[in-house]
Parts: structure tokens; C-alpha cells; sequence
């Protein structure tokens, strides 16, 4: 894995991947990339126009890239289950999902199915969509093609909490708080998903990702007053890493040989803020099987999406 870059992913030929949150950050970054390598991409954004002008830059770019724009917000859970429901109604293969969007430090809102937005978007909704695609995913791994589900997880995970008493932050809300609990929930998640594809003798590969400390819209979209200022106007232009490079770690979860179920990929600079992608450990908490165990179990009936029994 020395010092991995975009310039070391494999020919992706004949592969489709779908990418939430691709008009813009991280998500933008893998999908140019896996269309750069020749995978079919499948560029998801919640607003139209965004997403289209996001699909016209990348095209700019690689007139020859196969991509496609797909309405989703990870936030509202029809919206999941429609955008699922036409993949297979289309027949699209899903050899690689990309559990990339998400949304950070926002005042206190509720869904439209009454739950905590940074719960709902970063985690609920990926768990949603990845049980609907699941199917799908199993196809291609039997069809021969190696599938996997790449949930992209945040360092703010560490010292994160699920406040199963509380998870929508009705009683008590903090921003940051509640986004180390969506983030601790997206890596709690893809360890149990890895758990169950091995105990069910599946052969997709559930893989986690973190970017460092990367320089995206997620810190001056959510956060409001000082923090907004804080983060686009002193934090990101001195500490943080492009986000070329942070999208790194997940383009190698996605593509590289030899990834394992269970890795975690992040950054192998001090506290894994920058750098090039190294398999990283989960906090403590993440690996916690009876709190896993839980959460997919709430999950599941906050949802309405309840994964095969084996």
C-alpha cells in the first residue's frame, strides 16, 4: 500500500459504481475518478440542477466518461426507496457502492419522517439503500465481479456516542455531537455488515473509509455563524489536505486488491488528518458487537428496510 494515489487504480472496465453525494467534495472526487478508470458511474445528488452541473464539469473533463445523473436525498427515506427501486426496475448492475454523502453541524432539524437530519442523511439513509441493493450487489459478486459497499465514515467518530434514548436529538442537541453519533453509526454499521456477509458465506465486502481532515463544502454547508467562518476561512485553508487526496482513502476501499471486509482506510499522516490511505483501527466503541447489534435492529425499524435473516 506505500504511499497509494489515484494514479494505482485498477482498470474499471465493465464495472458500475454508484456514488452518493457526487455533485460536489469527496463524492465529485470518486466519481471522476472511477469514470477516469472506465467504470459506468452512477453520480447521485439531491438537487437536479447541481448534480447536472457537476455531471457537465466532469464530462468537460473526460468527454468519454460513461456517467449518469440519479436524484437522491439520503435524507428521506422515499426518496431512498424510489431511487433503489429504479435500479432494479432499469436492470443496472451495482458492483461498487459508494456510502459517500452526508451533512455536518447543522441546527437542530428533523426529517421528513421525524428524524434527526445528520442521523437520518449519513447513516439511515445508507443503511436503507444499501439493504434495497443489496440483491443487486450479490448478483455481480456471483456474475464473478468483485462487489463491494464503501461506507465513508469521519475521525469524528472517536469518542462518538449513540444515544439510543435520545437519537434525534428532541431532549438535548449538539451539532458535533450528533454528528460523531451518525459517524460512529456509519462505522458500526459496516462492521456488522461485514459480520453478516461472512455468516451468511457472502462474498461482497463491506470496507470503511475516513478522508482525514479534508477540504471540503461539508464544513461551510452545515455549521452556521463563526463555525461557517471558522472552518472556510481559517481551519481548511491552513490544516486541511485537498480533497483530491482525501478522496484517496475511499477510491482505494473501492478498487484496490486485496481489500478485506472489515478494513477501515484512512490517512497514515499524524492523528490520520492527512496523508496516504493506511488501514486504520476503529475506536473502541465501534467495535462493540452487542451495540451494533442494537443499532441495525432500531435501524431496521426506523427504516422499514430489514435485511435477509441467514
Amino acid at each position: 500500500m506505500a504511499k497509494w494515489t489515484n494514479a494505482r487504480i485498477p482498470d474499471q472496465k465493465g464495472r458500475t459504481a454508484v456514488v452518493t453525494g457526487a455533485n460536489s467534495g469527496l463524492g465529485f472526487q470518486t466519481a471522476r475518478e472511477l469514470a477516469r478508470h472506465g467504470a459506468h458511474v452512477v453520480m447521485t445528488a439531491r438537487d437536479r440542477s447541481r448534480g447536472t452541473a457537476a455531471v457537465e464539469r466532469l464530462l468537460a473533463e473526460q468527454p468519454a466518461a460513461s456517467v449518469e445523473l440519479r436524484l437522491l436525498d439520503l435524507s428521506d427515506l422515499d426518496s431512498v426507496a424510489a431511487f433503489a427501486q429504479k435500479i432494479l426496475d432499469d436492470g443496472l448492475p451495482v458492483d461498487v457502492l459508494v456510502n459517500n454523502a452526508g451533512v455536518m453541524w447543522p441546527p437542530h432539524r428533523l426529517t421528513r419522517q421525524g428524524y434527526e437530519l445528520q442521523f437520518a442523511t449519513n447513516h439511515l439513509g445508507h443503511f436503507a439503500l444499501t439493504g434495497l441493493l443489496l440483491g443487486r450487489l450479490e448478483k455481480s459478486a456471483a456474475q464473478g465481479r468483485e462487489a463491494r459497499v464503501v461506507t465513508v465514515s469521519s475521525v469524528e467518530h472517536r469518542g462518538g456516542t449513540v444515544f439510543f434514548d435520545d437519537l434525534h436529538g428532541e431532549r438535548a442537541y449538539a451539532p458535533r455531537a450528533y454528528y460523531s453519533q451518525s459517524k460512529l453509526a456509519n462505522t458500526l454499521f459496516g462492521l456488522e455488515l461485514d459480520r453478516r456477509l461472512r455468516a451468511a458465506g457472502s462474498t461482497v465486502t463491506s470496507v470503511l473509509a475516513h478522508p482525514g481532515y479534508s477540504s471540503t463544502n461539508l464544513q461551510s454547508s452545515g455549521p452556521t455563524g463563526f463555525l461557517r467562518f471558522f472552518f472556510s476561512k481559517i481551519a481548511n485553508p491552513l490544516m486541511a489536505q485537498p480533497v483530491e487526496k482525501g478522496a484517496w482513502n475511499q477510491l482505494y476501499a473501492a478498487t484496490a486488491p486485496g481489500v478485506k471486509g472489515g478494513q477501515f482506510i484512512g490517512p497514515d499522516g499524524f492523528g490520520e488528518y492527512r496523508g496516504h490511505p493506511t488501514v486504520v483501527q476503529p475506536d473502541k466503541a465501534a467495535q462493540d458487537p452487542d451495540v451494533a447489534r442494537r443499532l441495525w435492529s432500531v435501524s431496521e425499524q426506523l427504516t422499514q428496510v430489514h435485511y435477509p435473516s441467514h
